[in-house]
């Protein structure tokens, strides 16, 4: 019985909600929305050079977004010498693949992109709750029915996507000058798939 009751502690305390186990602190907020303005710019090609590890494979080249219209962007990633490795794009809530290479043409791997890029590019998201962490705001999100958490100091550096009270997917930017983020990581914890981005112009 001991041991049926350690174990129910056990699951209850790993089930707790993510923003409970490090410590948020629920704050009301006049932002219904939270913003994120690093790709809002439709007279900018947003280029930078790219490393994509996906399980065992390295995939090194030229990463661009091209904001088109009003929640429109277009994702193309190129090696060095021009050739596509993938072409996605983003309209409203529609996904479109229109190239993607043989070594990347897995449904899954498709997928997890879509949702990744989805939320490089989401301009505004909806606010679910507000909190604080020490000088950080923190929203809580949900997109394509996934939890996401955005971290706010001045401007946005961090984005979490978390489901059972872990952190699945990390989205860092840095080297931050005004609404341009020179560096991009995206850091999957269950899954080999890790994506860096350095800006180049």
């Amino acid at each position: 019985m001991r041991y049926l009751l350690s174990s129910f502690c056990l699951l209850f305390i790993a089930c707790g909600s993510y923003s409970k186990k490090h410590d948020f602190q629920i704050v009301k907020s006049l932002n219904s929305r939270i913003r994120n303005s690093y790709f809002s710019d439709e007279s900018k090609d947003y280029v930078y050079k790219a490393n994509i590890t996906v399980y065992d494979n390295d995939f090194s080249g030229i990463f661009i977004v091209k904001k088109i219209g009003e929640a429109n962007h277009r994702i193309v990633f190129t090696t060095e010498m021009g050739n596509k490795v993938f072409d996605f794009s983003f309209i409203d809530d529609t996904f479109k693949v229109n190239n993607i290479i043989e070594d990347m043409n897995k449904a899954l791997l498709i997928n997890i992109l879509k949702k990744d890029f989805t939320v490089l590019v989401k301009e505004k998201t909806t606010v679910i709750k507000s909190y604080s962490l020490q000088d950080t705001l923190v929203y809580e999100t949900v997109i394509l029915n996934k939890k996401y958490f955005y971290f706010k100091t001045q401007q946005l550096n961090k984005i979490l996507r978390v489901a059972s009270g872990k952190e699945k997917v990390t989205f860092l930017f840095s080297e931050i000058n005004d609404t341009i983020a020179h560096q991009i990581n995206i850091r999957h914890s269950n899954i080999k798939l890790n994506i860096n981005l350095k800006l180049i112009n």
